[in-house]
């Protein structure tokens, strides 16, 4: 089985906070963890974000596959490589697709 570093969902309806999770990629998001390595809570101002350095290195010397928020998220601490965003229409700049856009409409 492999293992992945994920968010967990907490709190409420419309008032969600999550936790950075180690945990079998099989198990459903809010099943049973291996470790709790952190906490995340985006609707704090300015966003919260804490978790044990130490502890998220070692799950990936080991393996551990991050998801693609673990990953952003991580990367934006300086733990992982911060991946850069490839647009999808290199060179075309945003007022020429919203032209585009008005006259295929």
């Amino acid at each position: 089985m492999a293992v992945k570093i994920r968010l967990k969902r907490l709190g409420r309806k419309k008032r969600a906070f999550y936790r950075l999770v180690v945990m079998e990629s099989a198990n459903q998001r809010d099943g049973e963890t291996i470790e709790i390595v952190g906490h995340y809570d985006p609707a704090k101002e300015p966003l919260y974000f804490d978790f044990d350095e130490d502890r998220v290195k070692y799950w990936l010397s080991v393996g551990a596959q991050p998801s693609d928020t673990a990953k952003r998220l991580l990367g934006e601490k300086g733990v992982l490589p911060k991946e850069a965003k490839v647009p999808k229409e290199p060179g075309v700049s945003k007022k020429e697709k919203k032209l585009k856009a008005e006259k295929n409409q």
